[in-house]
C-alpha cells in the first residue's frame, strides 16, 4: 500500500507545471508581452543602422547636404563681352609646341638645349616672333595651330627662348577691343530687312536634272562618315609633322607611306597615337582624348586610302 501511495505521488509531480504561485503567473503574462516588443525594436534598430549618423559627424552640416544634393552636372554662364582670356605661353607651349620642340622633330630646337637655341635667339626677338607666325622650314605657322593669336605665339616664343637660355621681356598684352557703338546692330536690322527683297527666288528656276542630285549625295554620305574632330586635331597638332613627314613620319595623303602602318590595323595605329612611337609623343604631344585621337588617325588614313 505504502508503495502504491509512493508511485501515485511521482505521478503527480511528473504533471505540476511550472507555475505554481499567482506571481510567477504574472511574470509570465508580462515577458509574453515585452519579449516581442523588444525583439521588434531590436531588428528596427538592426535595419536603420547603416542611416544612423553618430554624435559629433559633419553628415547633416549645410556643406554635406549641399554636396549630396548638388545636380550631377553645371554650368557656368560666360559673359559674351568680357575680356578674352590668353593662354599663357606655357599652356601654347604644351598644348601645340610641345610636339616638335620636346623631342627635336624635324631640327626643331629641343626646349632647354641652350645650343641648339643659341643661333635662333641670336637673330633676335621679333624675328623669332615673325618665323613662329608665317611658318619657317618644316614648322607652318604658328605650329600649325591657326586659332592662337599672335599674342598667344609670342608668349610661347618667350617661354621656350627663355627656358633655353634667353632672358626676354614677356610680350605686352593686346589693348582691349574697344566696345561696339549701338550703330552697328541698327544697321545690321536694316541689312536684314533689306535681304528678303533681293534674295526673292526667281519664279522660272529651271528644274536640275533627275540624275545629278542622286551622283552628288553619294559623296556628302561618305564625307559624313569621318569625325569632323579628326580633321580639327590635324590642322591643330599633327599637321605640324605629317604636312611634310617630318622624322620619318607618313606624310598626309602619301599611300605607299602609310601602307605598313594602314596594315597593322586601326586600333594598333590608335594605340601608338596615344602612347607615342618612335619621334612622336603620346597623343602628339597635344592634351587630345582618346576619341579625338582616334578621329584623327582615321581622317589621315581615310585621306591615304
Amino acid at each position: 500500500m505504502d508503495h502504491t501511495e509512493e508511485n501515485n505521488s511521482e505521478h503527480i509531480e511528473e504533471h505540476a507545471g511550472l507555475i505554481k504561485t499567482p506571481k510567477q503567473l504574472i511574470v509570465t503574462i508580462v515577458l509574453a508581452f515585452l519579449i516581442p516588443i523588444f525583439t521588434i525594436i531590436m531588428l528596427a534598430n538592426l535595419v536603420n543602422v547603416g542611416d544612423r549618423v553618430g554624435a559629433g559627424s559633419n553628415a547633416l552640416t549645410p556643406q554635406a547636404i549641399a554636396e549630396r544634393i548638388k545636380p550631377v552636372a553645371s554650368f557656368d554662364l560666360v559673359d559674351a563681352n568680357a575680356p578674352k582670356v590668353y593662354k599663357t605661353g606655357q599652356q601654347v607651349f604644351e598644348s601645340t609646341c610641345t610636339a616638335c620642340h620636346t623631342a627635336g622633330v624635324a631640327g626643331a630646337p629641343k626646349i632647354g638645349n641652350s645650343a641648339e637655341w643659341a643661333p635662333f635667339i641670336k637673330t633676335g626677338y621679333d624675328e623669332m616672333i615673325k618665323n613662329a607666325l608665317h611658318g619657317v622650314g618644316a614648322m607652318p605657322p604658328k605650329g600649325g595651330n591657326p586659332s592662337l593669336s599672335d599674342y598667344e605665339v609670342a608668349r610661347a616664343v618667350a617661354y621656350m627662348a627663355n627656358k633655353s637660355g634667353a632672358s626676354f621681356k614677356e610680350p605686352a598684352a593686346p589693348a582691349p577691343e574697344a566696345k561696339q557703338s549701338a550703330a552697328k546692330p541698327e544697321a545690321a536690322t536694316a541689312v536684314a530687312a533689306a535681304a528678303p527683297v533681293a534674295a526673292a527666288p526667281a519664279p522660272a528656276a529651271a528644274p536640275a536634272p533627275a540624275a545629278q542630285p542622286v551622283a552628288k549625295a553619294a559623296a556628302p554620305a561618305a564625307e559624313a562618315a569621318i569625325d569632323p574632330a579628326g580633321e580639327k586635331l590635324y590642322k591643330a597638332v599633327c599637321f605640324a609633322c605629317h604636312a611634310v613627314g617630318a622624322a620619318g613620319s607618313p606624310k598626309y595623303g602619301d599611300k605607299a607611306a602609310w601602307a605598313p602602318f594602314i596594315a597593322t590595323g586601326i586600333e594598333t595605329m590608335v594605340k601608338n597615337a596615344i602612347h607615342g612611337v618612335g619621334a612622336m609623343p603620346p597623343r602628339g604631344g597635344s592634351q587630345a582624348t582618346d576619341a579625338e585621337m582616334h578621329a584623327a588617325v582615321e581622317y589621315m588614313v581615310h585621306a591615304a586610302k
